[in-house]
């Protein structure tokens, strides 16, 4: 009885009963994200400094966004971003880009689930080890 009230009460307030991002990325499963990663893999490597349309996501979390070492087509906007990336804050752009950082020219609709994100993001700190 308990639960459906909690329930209401909080899709009333507009709020969700799932873990946060930050939860979702701390549990997310790697080895699934390699395989959903393969959305982001005609456009990124994962491996240093191999670009290509996009930059390499070697180290992406915990670098400051749009300053991948040699990758020379960021958007003003990207440069201009001034954010670090962590679990936090790539979520919601792998979400929306779009949304997230309107102007910036990532051709990608985003990851809906947000389990696919907390995988992708399980994937990009594992392969950045």
């Amino acid at each position: 009885m308990f639960i459906p009230v909690l329930r209401f009460t909080a899709l009333a307030l507009g709020l969700t009963l799932s873990a946060t991002p930050a939860a979702f990325a701390q549990d997310g499963d790697a080895a699934a994200g390699k395989t959903v990663f393969r959305k982001c893999q005609a456009c990124h490597t994962v491996q240093a400094g191999k670009h290509r349309m996009g930059p390499s996501l070697y180290g992406v979390i915990g670098r400051e966004a749009g300053t991948a070492e040699g990758y020379p087509r960021y958007s003003d906007v990207m440069k201009a971003y001034g954010m670090v990336w962590t679990a936090e804050t790539l979520d919601p752009y792998l979400e929306n880009p779009k949304k997230a950082m309107p102007g910036n020219k990532m051709h990608f609709v985003g990851l809906k689930k947000a389990e696919d994100r907390a995988d992708v993001i399980a994937y990009l700190k594992k392969a950045s080890e």
